[in-house]
């Protein structure tokens, strides 16, 4: 029978523009059982879960449970939890690690602050610090929200930790099962589809020396649907890798069509046109979707150059 992922790949369904949006993220450790949704269908404390949601809403923050690739039979809860959070702006993008021994502490966090990019908070309620050990690659692997991720995703985050990526979680959710095994790496915010170990590995070695992979690439967090699909767009046809090159400044128009700026630090801008279509014909989400449908894709029609690079640059 075929799956959402087999479905989504047979009709060559586009990956720019699909990545889940959020400014920051912060992940805690919890080992054991996830529900559909995690944070109030896991052995957290419900009420915890709740709280942590109504906390987060509206202030650019997505909240994510992790655990380490393996078994998840529930062997008691471990006395002390890892806890991160990573900012993914261009220009401020951060990755800052804690550890905990009460997960209530998460509620003392300034929510705003912290979705603005505003690590003191972190730093305050759980002595964060500087992650010092490299990116992070968080696999989807929540077979509750849909068995590709747990069918693809588990053997990926099991070959990358067993492969020496200290850095690989399991995590609950990242939006878009059907390009499972679906894949965040921070600090800088970009998910991934259709990878493989790899293919990951090579990501992560990007990562470390600033540039960025496109293929495979769904889009960088920190911006809404259009602006991750121009981003990635004036990525390829500038030839432009840098992580930290390429910010979004503006976007105009509503749904189904938008002009998105992209700047670059050496002053380039480029004028890129997104419509968004409706993927046919139409097909299953969700591998646990009683009807069909038709997700909304990003096309980018022109990219168009504003300014060119300084004399000093170019030659």
């Amino acid at each position: 029978m075929s799956t959402c992922v087999t479905v989504s790949r047979d009709l060559d369904e586009p990956l720019a523009g699909t990545a889940a949006t959020a400014t920051t993220w912060l992940l805690l450790e919890q080992p054991g059982p996830w529900g559909a949704k995690a944070l109030t269908s896991s052995h957290l404390d419900p009420a915890l879960g709740r709280a942590l949601e109504a906390a987060a809403e509206g202030t650019g923050v997505r909240i994510a449970l992790i655990r380490r690739p393996g078994r998840h039979a529930e062997l008691g809860m471990p006395p002390v939890r890892q806890v991160y959070a990573a900012h993914t702006a261009p220009g401020n993008a951060w990755l800052h690690t804690a550890t905990t021994c009460d997960p209530r502490q998460l509620l003392d966090l300034d929510f705003e602050a912290l979705g603005s990019g505003d690590h003191r908070t972190f730093g305050a309620a759980l002595r964060g610090r500087p992650h010092p050990d490299g990116p992070l690659a968080l696999v989807c692997t929540n077979g509750k929200r849909d068995r590709c991720c747990a069918l693809l995703g588990r053997p990926l985050a099991a070959e990358l930790a067993a492969s020496g990526v200290t850095g690989a979680w399991e995590v609950t959710h990242l939006g878009g099962h059907r390009f499972s095994p679906t894949t965040l790496v921070l600090p800088h915010g970009y998910v991934y589809g259709r990878t493989g170990a790899h293919g990951v590995k090579e990501i992560l070695h990007g990562v470390q020396d600033g540039r960025i992979v496109v293929e495979g690439c769904r889009g960088r967090s920190a911006w809404e649907r259009p602006g991750q699909a121009a981003e990635l767009a004036v990525r390829s046809a500038a030839g432009e890798f840098a992580a930290e090159s390429l910010s979004v400044v503006a976007t105009r128009g509503t749904a189904p069509r938008w002009e998105v700026t992209v700047a670059h630090t050496d002053g380039r801008r480029w004028r890129v046109a997104v419509a968004q279509g409706a993927a046919r014909p139409p097909r299953p989400e969700s591998c646990g979707a009683a009807v069909l449908g038709a997700p909304a894709r990003m096309d980018v029609v022109a990219v168009r150059a504003l300014t060119r690079a300084p004399a000093a640059l170019a030659g």
